[in-house]
């Protein structure tokens, strides 16, 4: 079990087990969602992904967080929401 702190500005660390299983780097994006069960799901969304993901539809005007939740219904279907 891993244990993190929140921090007055709603921060916390992520604990060094949890970065390396979801290969965190700095400068990472993670990704929280619910799904209907009730369980979190936190996912690394790396900036290259984002990145092509934008390219892909340049000249839209999806912003950054449409595009993540497109990826995870795309991913995981509507539990993803």
């Amino acid at each position: 079990m891993n244990l993190a702190k929140v921090s007055a500005n709603g921060q916390i660390t992520v604990p060094v087990e949890i970065r390396r299983a979801l290969k965190l780097k700095e400068g990472d994006k993670m990704l929280f969602f619910f799904k209907e069960n009730g369980e979190i799901v936190v996912n690394n969304t790396s900036l290259v992904a984002i990145s092509e993901a934008q390219q892909a539809v340049s000249g839209s005007e999806y912003s950054e967080e449409e595009i993540l939740a497109d990826v995870m219904r795309l991913r995981y279907g509507e539990r993803g929401k």
